[in-house]
């Protein structure tokens, strides 16, 4: 039996003793809901901050994820949440943008565009994590979602910082009602 392309050079690589590449693009991740594995590397992601968190939320009520950004502010992390203002007007948005901010945590709310279905988190300007995924306790247990991590992946991250940038300066700072 034939083995398959990828593998030959991975052989050779260890048979050799020299470092191989993954052949699975070891800086690409995805995790899946309501599976679990989304929300597992969402709150993974966050938990690893040291520098910097910069959000963009359509949908933003789930409590874990309120929590992680809350605790990652409190360890001298800069986190900084831009939000669709239409959909954050109910109760239980109103509720987590309460909290975040409450905890030092910058946020602003974004009504320029009809919505603001961006759902994204960059970490530590090296780390973006991106798909359907809302922000949401649905997000984590009832619906099918998808979430994409990128590592390490400059020209990448910088177009996602500035898209989260153009978004930020085109918000209003959250004032509680």
């Amino acid at each position: 039996m034939k083995s398959p392309l990828w593998f030959r050079p991975l052989a050779l690589a260890t048979l050799l003793g020299l470092p191989a590449l993954s052949p699975a693009a070891p800086g690409v991740e995805v995790g899946f809901s309501p599976e679990g594995s989304a929300q597992a590397m969402v709150l993974q992601l966050i938990g690893s901050a040291n520098a910097s968190i910069r959000m963009m939320a359509y949908s933003f009520t789930a409590p874990d994820i309120m929590q992680a950004l809350v605790a990652a502010q409190a360890r001298g992390v800069d986190v900084r949440v831009v939000v669709d203002k239409k959909r954050n007007q109910g109760k239980a948005s109103q509720s987590a943008m309460q909290y975040v901010t409450g905890h030092g945590v910058q946020l602003r709310v974004d009504d320029h565009y009809n919505i603001q279905h961006d759902k994204v988190i960059i970490v530590d300007g090296k780390t973006v994590e991106t798909g359907s995924f809302n922000y949401a306790p649905s997000a984590e247990t009832e619906n099918s979602e998808n979430v994409v991590v990128l590592r390490d992946m400059p020209d990448i991250t910088r177009q996602y910082m500035a898209h989260w940038q153009s978004r930020w300066d085109l918000g209003v700072p959250y004032a509680p009602h």
